[in-house]
């Protein structure tokens, strides 16, 4: 036991060390990429450096694997520089059994990085997108699903308007049972909109079956009511905004998403996408271990027998094909092409089995 605590606290602070230093590269290279974003809006350093902190949980939990990877390569390469692995191969311990520490702690990362970074990653992501569309357009739109329906947001010349709707077509082009509060910035709300279905088309909303009522102090709102077969009304939005928004389930935490993806299919979305990430969140933990047997399997040898530079690249290239293959077989599940378990599950427990068959084939005990 004295010898896997060892082992596991080699692993966990190469493991931290290697995200320290990736998490200040990180931070500089994005920082200079939001100020290059807002450099034309009124913007201030301080705001910059926000949303640069914001990004960073998203941006940490996309590289995991090769932070994972490089953690591995770092002990295993550091173990043979020093001899210890040679002194521990020679003490009866296989290779395998050397493995348990650095896997359980890559485990336990894993289920961290589920349990605790994905809901930190999901709030920043919302927390990022709101600040973006604040500085960049003041807010003009926002999009929501809840058990009541569909709920957008936005902003045109004539003030701010909220849209509700009941549910959508699968590529969210056509809203049906609609309704249209329209806003202005000192009287509050000006007028009401209740229609059949609206299409949104060339930035414009083109309403069915619609009646609008007059919001203003002193008029008979039912008298004044207008009824018509179809009305246009102007839209900052377009469908491949819509689309987005929903698309962004980074933005949603893993504890929620199970409810936003019932909430979707009410509203009448696809959620093959939203199964998948999920799923793929529950694997990732043991994606992350598949990726420390892959390094471990070119590294775990002595440095006497050279080809170290070799080992280590090939260790990151195979990572990074596994991680390729992983993102393949989800885009396969979401496009319906595969089943969601399969496109999740597979590529995790297919690297695990691969990476245990290049350690057996190179123990030689």
């Amino acid at each position: 036991m004295i010898l896997h605590f060892y082992f596991a606290r080699r692993f966990f602070t190469s493991f931290m060390v290697i995200t320290a230093v990736l998490a200040a590269l990180v931070m500089l290279v994005d920082g200079v990429d939001q100020a290059r974003r807002f450099a034309d809006d009124d913007v201030g350093w301080d705001q910059v450096l926000g949303m640069t902190l914001l990004n960073m949980p998203q941006t940490i939990n996309m590289i995991l694997p090769l932070i994972m990877i490089l953690a591995t390569v770092a002990l295993f390469i550091g173990l043979a520089r020093s001899s210890e692995m040679v002194v521990t191969r020679a003490a009866g311990r296989s290779a395998l059994r050397a493995l348990v520490a650095p896997v359980v702690v890559a485990l336990i990362i894993g289920t961290l990085a589920v349990a605790v970074l994905n809901p930190i990653v999901a709030a920043t992501s919302e927390r990022s997108e709101q600040l973006t569309q604040k500085y960049r357009s003041n807010g003009s739109s926002a999009l929501s699903v809840s058990d009541e329906g569909l709920w957008l947001r936005q902003g045109t010349e004539e003030g701010q308007s909220v849209i509700r709707a009941w549910r959508t077509n699968s590529d969210a082009s056509v809203l049906y049972n609609v309704t249209i509060i329209s806003y202005d910035a000192e009287k509050g709300p000006i007028r009401r909109i209740e229609a059949e279905s609206a299409q949104l088309s060339g930035g414009d909303w083109q309403l069915t079956g619609a009646k609008i009522w007059p919001l203003e102090a002193g008029v008979n709102a039912e008298g004044a009511a207008e009824e018509h077969e179809t009305l246009t009304i102007p839209s900052s939005l377009t469908v491949e905004r819509i689309r987005e928004s929903i698309a962004r389930v980074a933005a949603v935490s893993i504890y929620e998403l199970p409810e936003f993806i019932r909430q979707l299919e009410q509203a009448g979305f696809s959620t093959r996408q939203h199964e998948v990430w999920l799923q793929a969140e529950l694997a990732r933990p043991f994606f992350l271990v598949a990726m420390v047997l892959v390094a471990s399997a070119f590294t775990m040898r002595h440095t006497r027998f050279g080809g170290t530079g070799v080992a280590v690249l090939a260790s990151i290239l195979l990572g990074f094909g596994l991680y390729f293959i992983r993102s393949f077989a989800q885009i396969l599940g979401e496009n319906g092409q595969i089943p969601v378990t399969l496109a999740a599950w597979a590529p995790p427990v297919a690297a695990i089995f691969l990476a245990l068959g290049l350690l057996l084939h190179a123990e030689d005990g």
